[in-house]
C-alpha cells in the first residue's frame, strides 16, 4: 500500500508497510495536523485495524489493554505538542508491566522549534527512562538511502518492543509541509524502485511463541510452533542453578500477578513444578492459577487470612521459597516474609530487582519452563509441610463459603467470590486497582472456568481503567471490567470510545460513593480531613452518564438479577451494571471476615 503522491506520503507508507510485515495489526490514532501523513498511511492499509480515539490519554490506555491481550505491540499515533505528553501514564504502566507499545509522535522539523512555532514543545526523550528505545526519525527525503534507513530503523524499533523484555518504544517523527497527500512528482521517481523486493527480507519477527515464551514448557513451545509452521531449536541450554535449590521438603512456591499469553501452559508449568517438589503454591488472584484449579492439587488461596494468626504463621514457616515474578498484593504475606526472611529464589527474566523486602534473595534469570525441567529429577509427593498448608486452606475456604452463602444482601467483596460462577468460561476480566484487586486476592475461589484476569499492577494506579478494558475487549471481542466508582470516573473519557459494533464490554461497577480502599487504612480514623480529601465522595448519577454516551445501564438489586444478566453476554456495545454498596458497612464486614476466617486450630 505504498503512496507515491509526495515524499511525505511515501515515507509514511513505507513506515507502515514495514510495521505490517513485521507483525503489526492495530494502530490507535488521535486526530491532529502534523501527524496527517502517518494517519493516512495507517487508515489506508487493509491489514491494519486503525482505531480513532479523540483523547490521547484514553487512546494510550486502550492501546495498552490491546497489547496486554494480544502480546504484540500496538502502535500509538498523535500530533505534535502536548498530545504525546498525555501518553505518559500509560507509557509508565507499559514499562513497569512489560507491555509492548510503539509510540509515534509527529513533530515539527528542527527549523520550526524554539521559535514560537505553534503546537511545538521539546519532544526529545519525552518519556525519560520509561522506554526501551528512543529515536528521532530524519525528516522525509527523496533519497533511496534514506528510505532504506527508515525501513531499518522501524524494524529495529518493532523488535525492541518485544525483546529481550517487552516494553514501550518511542519514535519522534518530524514532517515538513505539505502534510496532506498533495501530488508531487518527486516521489513518482521511486515507483519502479520501491517494490516488493524492497520489503522481501522483512519477516514477522514476533510469533505467538515469542513474548511470553519463558512461561512455556519446551514441549509446549514446540507444539505451538509446529501448529504455526515455525521451526524451533529446542536444544536444552545449560542452566547453572544453585545446588541448594529445592533441597528441602519444607518449601513454598509463591506465584504473584501474571497475565501470560498462554494461561493453560503457564498453569501446567507451575503444576509440574509443584508436583516435582511436593511444595504448596500460594496463588495470587491476579493470575490464571485459581481459574485452572484442576491442574494443580497444591494451590492455596487463603494465605492472607491464615497468616493474620500467629499459630498458623509460626507453623507454616518455610525453609525455602521460590517466588515467581513479583510478590502477591497481600500486605500480610509481605510482612510475614519480611519477618521470617527465608531464602527466596526469585524467578525473573526481566533483570529487575523483584524484592521490595530486601531479604535473603537470589534472583535467577531463568524461565519457569527451564526451572521445572532442571528440578524434574526430584519427583516428590506432597510433603507434610505442603499437606499442612492445604489442610488449613481447605478449612478457611469452607468457612469463607459458609459466610458468603449466608450473606444475602449486596456486599462488594461477595462479588469477587461469586464471579467465577457467574461469568462465562474463558471470560477476559479486567480488574481495577484499589479495592477490586484486593477483594479478588482475598476472596476469589478456586474454580476451573479458565477466566483470564488482566490488571495494571506495574505502577498500581487507577489511570485509564476503562480505556484499558476497552482495549482488551477490542482484541478478545468480549470482556468484563470489575471496577469501583472512582476508578471508572477517573477515566470517564473512555466512554467516548464505546461505539465498536463488533466488540462488547460489560462493566461491573461497585458504587460505594467514594474511595473504599482508604477506609481500610489508618488515616480513616482522622476526620477531618478523611472524608473530603481521601474518601473523596461523589454523587454521580451513572444512569445519566451512561445515557449521555448511549450506553445501556442497569441497576442490579440482587445476586439473582446479576446472575441472570451475566448469563447472556452481548456481542457489541457497552453495558454498565451498577451495584450500590455501603462503603463503611462493607469495610467493617470485610475486616471482620478477614480476621475471623483464620480463627481455628
Amino acid at each position: 500500500m505504498l503512496d507515491f503522491r509526495n515524499i511525505n506520503t511515501l515515507w509514511a507508507s513505507i513506515l507502515v508497510e514495514t510495521l505490517v510485515r513485521s507483525g503489526l495489526r492495530t494502530a490507535v490514532i488521535s486526530p491532529g495536523s502534523r501527524s496527517t501523513p502517518v494517519t493516512i498511511a495507517f487508515a489506508r492499509h487493509p491489514q491494519v485495524g486503525a482505531i480513532p480515539i479523540l483523547d490521547e490519554r484514553s487512546a494510550s490506555f486502550l492501546a495498552l489493554g490491546h497489547a496486554k491481550a494480544s502480546g504484540q505491540a500496538t502502535v500509538l499515533v498523535c500530533t505534535s505538542g502536548t498530545a504525546g505528553a498525555n501518553y505518559f501514564p500509560a507509557i509508565i504502566e507499559a514499562y513497569e508491566s512489560q507491555v509492548p507499545l510503539l509510540v509515534l509522535t509527529a513533530d515539527r522539523p528542527s527549523e520550526l522549534r524554539d521559535c514560537a512555532s505553534g503546537q511545538t514543545i521539546d519532544q526529545q526523550k519525552l518519556f525519560g527512562r520509561y522506554i526501551h528505545k528512543y529515536a528521532e526519525l530524519a525528516v522525509p527525503e527523496a533519497d533511496l538511502k534514506q528510505l532504506r534507513y527508515l525501513r531499518q530503523t522501524v524494524v529495529q524499533a518493532w523488535q525492541k518492543c518485544h525483546t529481550p523484555i517487552a516494553g514501550p518504544v518511542h519514535l519522534n517523527c518530524p514532517f515538513r509541509d505539505p502534510l496532506a497527500p498533495i501530488e508531487d512528482s518527486q516521489a513518482h521517481t521511486f515507483a519502479g524502485t520501491i517494490d516488493e523486493d524492497f520489503f522481501r527480507h522483512i519477516t514477522t519477527y514476533f510469533d505467538q511463541t515469542g513474548a511470553f515464551e519463558g512461561t512455556l514448557l519446551p514441549a509446549e513451545r514446540q507444539n505451538i510452533a509446529s501448529r504455526q509452521g515455525v521451526t524451533m531449536n529446542m536444544a536444552h541450554p545449560q542452566i547453572g542453578l544453585p545446588s541448594a535449590l529445592g533441597q528441602t521438603e519444607q518449601g513454598l512456591i509463591i506465584a504473584g500477578p501474571a497475565q501470560p499469553q498462554h494461561p493453560q501452559t503457564y498453569c501446567e508449568a507451575i503444576a509440574t513444578l509443584a508436583k516435582t517438589l511436593g511444595w504448596p503454591v500460594l496463588a495470587e488472584g491476579l493470575s490464571p492459577l485459581r481459574n485452572w484449579a484442576n491442574l494443580n492439587p497444591y494451590l492455596v488461596t487463603t494465605y492472607d487470612v491464615l497468616l493474620r494468626h500467629s499459630h498458623h504463621a509460626e507453623a507454616l514457616i518455610p525453609e525455602q521459597v521460590i517466588q515467581l515474578g513479583t510478590l502477591p498484593t497481600s500486605k500480610v504475606l509481605r510482612q510475614w516474609l519480611e519477618q521470617i526472611d527465608p531464602i527466596r529464589w526469585v524467578i525473573t527474566q526481566t533483570g529487575r530487582n523483584q524484592d521490595p523486602l530486601h531479604g535473603k534473595v537470589i534472583h535467577l534469570p531463568v524461565s519457569l519452563a527451564d526451572l521445572a525441567i532442571t528440578l524434574l529429577p526430584l519427583q516428590r509427593t506432597a510433603t507434610p509441610y505442603c499437606k499442612a498448608w492445604c489442610a488449613r486452606d481447605a478449612i478457611a475456604r469452607q468457612r469463607m463459603a459458609n459466610q458468603m452463602q449466608s450473606h444475602a444482601g449486596l456486599f462488594e467483596s461477595k462479588l469477587s467470590w461469586l464471579l467465577p460462577t457467574l461469568l462465562p468460561p474463558r471470560t477476559p476480566l479486567m480488574i481495577a486497582n484499589s479495592m477490586p484487586v484486593r477483594d479478588v486476592e482475598w476472596f476469589w475461589p478456586l474454580n476451573d472456568r479458565k477466566i483470564q484476569p488482566y490488571f495494571s499492577r506495574g505502577a498500581n494506579g487507577i489511570d485509564g481503567t476503562l480505556s484499558t478494558a476497552l482495549g482488551i475487549a477490542y482484541h478478545h471481542k468480549q470482556a468484563v471490567l470489575l471496577t469501583g466508582d472512582l476508578a471508572l470516573l477517573h477515566d470517564s473519557n473512555g466512554f467516548l470510545n464505546a461505539t465498536h459494533r463488533d466488540r462488547h464490554l460489560t462493566i461491573l461497577l461497585v458504587n460505594n460513593q467514594g474511595g473504599g480502599i482508604f477506609e481500610m487504612l489508618p488515616v480513616a480514623q482522622f476526620e477531618p480531613p478523611f472524608e473530603t480529601f481521601f474518601a473523596t465522595p461523589q454523587s454521580i448519577n451513572f444512569a445519566i452518564l451512561a445515557a449521555a454516551h448511549g450506553i445501556s445501564h442497569q441497576h442490579i438489586q440482587t445476586w439473582e438479577a446479576l446472575s441472570k444478566t451475566l448469563a447472556h453476554m452481548p456481542s457489541s456495545g457497552v453495558r454498565l451494571l451498577e451495584l450500590s454498596c455501603d462503603r463503611k458497612r462493607d469495610t467493617q464486614y470485610r475486616m471482620t471476615l478477614l480476621e475471623e476466617l483464620g480463627k481455628f486450630d
